[in-house]
């Protein structure tokens, strides 16, 4: 019975430890940035112009703006958890065939970015490039675009404001949510700092919802879509099943292609 006891309590001090370290170390767990020299050229085949903003918190924000003269407008894209918008080629390759313009940011710590992470410095950070397309366009020709991690991010702006679409591609109902499907051993509700509801933000969407999922994707499940798009007010949403996709690559599949054209043809 002693050693049943002391057993137990080194279990108990071992998940402490481990509960410690996933609180003290979450942004490890959900970002995985790819770095980039400042010097960096990026090689887009569109025409472009790098730019930066400058926040109030001394971050440098670094994105690409595609610039294909568009009379349709622009798209704002808001790219997943991983890479920089280094990678986003076949992006840019994709919007320019409808014939659209293009805004490629880059998250604190990604890419060229510089700057402390943080929910609410991400979601500032968003409203910055988007207040620099309005800008640069009328709002009613700004779609706004997120994939998996991006997905929160795109939808809690469009919530804050008036875009003519928003396209949703591989999202989450909540970063709370998709954190217990990944380790379910956690009280993920009570560690997480990056929260993202994005299950609430979608209800204030004021636009139409373009969702696709695969449904084999193993990072984030097609349920979570689901529920998510369930969430979209009536008659806003339309969701495209990408039968036999995971989490990457959809854009092999038909399915993709018909969302996407059905978007932003």
């Amino acid at each position: 019975m002693r050693r049943l006891k002391k057993i137990g309590i080194v279990l108990l001090v071992l998940y402490a430890l481990f509960v410690w370290s996933a609180y003290a170390f979450q942004e490890k767990l959900i970002f995985i940035p790819t770095k980039m020299p400042q010097n960096h050229v990026y090689d887009f085949c569109q025409p472009f112009e790098e730019f930066w903003i400058n926040t109030a918190d001394s971050a440098k924000l670094n994105a690409v703006h595609i610039q294909n003269n568009s009379e349709k407008g622009v798209v704002l894209y808001f790219h997943g958890n991983a890479g920089n918008i280094s990678h986003l080629g076949h992006v840019a390759n994709l919007i320019s065939k409808y014939g659209y313009d293009g805004i490629f940011v880059d998250y604190r710590t990604y890419g060229k970015s510089t700057g402390e992470m943080s929910e609410d410095a991400i979601k500032k950070d968003a409203q910055l490039f988007y207040d620099y397309a309005k800008e640069r366009y009328d709002e009613n020709k700004i779609v706004v675009y997120g994939r998996s991690f991006g997905t929160g991010v795109a939808t809690g702006l469009a919530a804050e404001n008036n875009p003519c679409k928003v396209i949703l591609e591989s999202p989450y109902y909540s970063a709370v949510e998709l954190g217990k499907h990944r380790f379910p051993i956690l009280p993920v509700g009570l560690l997480s700092q990056y929260r993202f509801p994005s299950h609430e933000y979608i209800q204030k969407v004021d636009c139409p919802v373009y969702v696709i999922h695969g449904t084999e994707d193993r990072i984030i499940p097609f349920e979570q879509a689901q529920n998510l798009f369930n969430k979209i007010p009536e008659g806003q949403g339309r969701f495209y099943k990408v039968e036999g996709a995971g989490h990457n690559y959809l854009q092999d599949f038909d399915a993709f292609k018909e969302g996407v054209d059905q978007a932003l043809r």
